[in-house]
């Protein structure tokens, strides 16, 4: 029976982890909106707008309010990030139910627009895949996605999702 070395980027059970998490996910973050924004520039398109286009076109007619819930952002940073789309013709801001509200609708320009830059989206997954490996990637989105349930748990006070083990003595 051989037995292996176990690799070098396996950490023992008892290792405590080094360094900054914050700043180790933004430079992470930073390198995979590069790799996005590269292919999704070609398409004319940041990979922010990327996705509000597609909220919107998925979502749609919405309300800015609403839009700005799902996305996750205040309504100011909204604003600013769907005056390029209008300016471009891709969404319209038009009347809503009553005179104060308002909706976000996809124009027919903003369905071409998104079903390019999805092309782009889809190869900039896939090359992502290739390098970091399809393994890795499964990997990293189980670990954001507890990750994200326990911030939501926390966020509502709940300890749904938290272990015993995560949380500090008294």
């Amino acid at each position: 029976m051989t037995s292996t070395a176990p690799r070098s980027d396996v950490q023992p059970a008892t290792a405590k982890p080094q360094g900054c998490t914050n700043f180790k996910l933004r430079r992470l973050m930073r390198q995979v909106a590069q790799h996005y924004d590269a292919e999704l520039s070609q398409a004319g398109l940041k990979t922010t707008q990327y996705s509000l286009l597609s909220c919107v076109d998925r979502l749609g007619p919405i309300q800015p309010s609403d839009l700005a819930r799902t996305m996750a952002m205040d309504a100011s940073t909204l604003t600013r990030n769907l005056r390029p789309l209008v300016d471009a013709g891709w969404v319209l801001l038009g009347p809503g139910q009553n005179g104060r509200s308002r909706l976000v609708h996809i124009t027919e320009a903003g369905h071409a627009k998104r079903q390019e830059a999805q092309r782009r989206w889809r190869k900039a997954q896939l090359g992502l895949n290739a390098l970091l490996g399809e393994s890795t990637v499964l990997a990293l989105h189980a670990l954001i996605d507890d990750s994200m349930l326990k911030f939501e748990a926390e966020a509502s006070g709940s300890d749904e999702g938290v272990a015993s083990q995560d949380v500090a003595p008294a």
